[in-house]
């Protein structure tokens, strides 16, 4: 059945060579404009790429603004802090996620509430959110949400969508509001993934993506926070402009900032790519369709898109019998020079994580044993 599998992706891409997990695509502009940045000097934060870029993402997610970031980490690390999380504090989000979700909480001196997924689109449980605050928090006389247990606020919550598969963003959103707990998107993988007709990364209150090299839009590195709300627009630019005040020639700096701009160089390559986002997720949904009809007639569990989404499929992901299963068949695909990968490692398994509360994962440890992603790059 294995060799059965390596064929069918070997003459999907049709070529014996080894075939990567997920390869970049540069078929447009991207040298034109990246020599233009070039040309133009200004390589660093500050060129005309870096405001198109900006512009675009707004065009392409219908965001009010979005503010460039050298990556998705970093936007995500702004992001939290932008809606005031600080040390001590408690995040919950998914423990079947990369391990910078969980990073970027660590970075404020937060620390994760991990919690289950749901098996169809990989994300958070809105039924899982929903039966911990319940049981496990309560809001206090100042409105805000404490855990019952640790007696530390619960500032936010950090959903995130699972290889371009939106969750139900808008449950987790509702639940979230009736404790006071403000919702920060990470959709640092699905960039053009719709949910219900609108963008993720645009139902909370702050919404990031990534521009990765493996990402279906790269500039090498690369992210962006996007918001509706100007005052946290304003505060995401300064704080990522290292705080500096705007001034001819001094150097004046009001807050600790971060220097997490993008620089023009990446921008150039970013705007060109995004130039060819429509056509690219076009071809990546005409590869996921072949993929579900053969993994269906081979009796293999395929991971559609969810009802009342249209994703992106970054990356396609199979659903093996076991992880006994798995192993052998991550072994023998590589062998033969085919790329797999099996989802992470649950992050509350991590040594830097382990002490973390978490709720019942029952979900997240079947799916950490069986899920596997295959080779999921653009064929044109």
């Amino acid at each position: 059945m294995y060799q059965n599998i390596v064929n069918y992706i070997r003459s999907i891409y049709r070529t014996d060579k080894f075939i990567p997990l997920h390869e970049p695509k540069f078929i447009g502009n991207e040298k034109k404009y990246v020599n233009n940045a070039i040309d133009s000097t200004f390589v660093s934060s500050v060129g005309e790429y870096v405001n198109r870029f900006e512009e675009m993402i707004c065009e392409i997610t219908g965001a009010e603004f979005a503010i460039a970031t050298v990556n998705g980490t970093s936007a995500l690390h702004i992001a939290l802090k932008l809606v005031g999380a600080i040390s001590g504090d408690e995040v919950i989000t998914s423990p079947l996620t990369f391990v910078a979700t969980a990073n970027a909480i660590h970075y404020c001196g937060a620390e994760p509430i991990f919690l289950d997924v749901e098996k169809n689109c990989l994300g958070l449980s809105p039924k899982a959110v929903s039966d911990f605050l319940e049981q496990h928090s309560i809001v206090g006389n100042d409105g805000l949400c404490y855990n019952r247990n640790s007696g530390r606020r619960i500032m936010c919550c950090v959903p995130v969508h699972i290889f371009g598969h939106p969750c139900r963003i808008d449950e987790v959103i509702e639940i979230c509001r009736k404790y006071n707990i403000t919702v920060v998107e990470d959709a640092a993988e699905s960039l053009g993934s719709l949910y219900k007709g609108r963008h993720t990364g645009t139902f909370g209150k702050i919404g990031i993506y990534s521009f990765n090299g493996n990402k279906t839009i790269t500039c090498g590195g690369g992210g962006a926070i996007v918001t509706n709300d100007e005052f946290l627009a304003k505060r995401a630019k300064h704080l990522t402009t290292t705080a500096k005040i705007p001034h001819p020639f001094e150097y004046v700096h009001d807050e600790v900032g971060y220097n997490y701009r993008l620089p023009n160089l990446n921008a150039a390559l970013a705007c060109a790519q995004l130039e060819q986002l429509g056509k690219f997720i076009a071809k990546k949904r005409e590869l996921a369709k072949k993929y579900s009809d053969f993994f269906r007639n081979e009796g293999i569990g395929f991971i559609d898109e969810p009802n009342n989404a249209r994703s992106n499929y970054w990356l396609n992901a199979i659903i093996l019998e076991d992880i006994e299963t798995r192993n052998r068949f991550l072994d023998f695909t590589n062998n033969c020079g085919v790329m797999t990968r099996p989802i992470w490692r649950l992050l509350n398994k991590l040594p830097m994580y382990k002490n973390c509360q978490t709720g019942r994962l029952e979900n997240a440890e079947w799916l950490e044993e069986r899920v596997v992603n295959i080779p999921s790059s653009i064929i044109l």
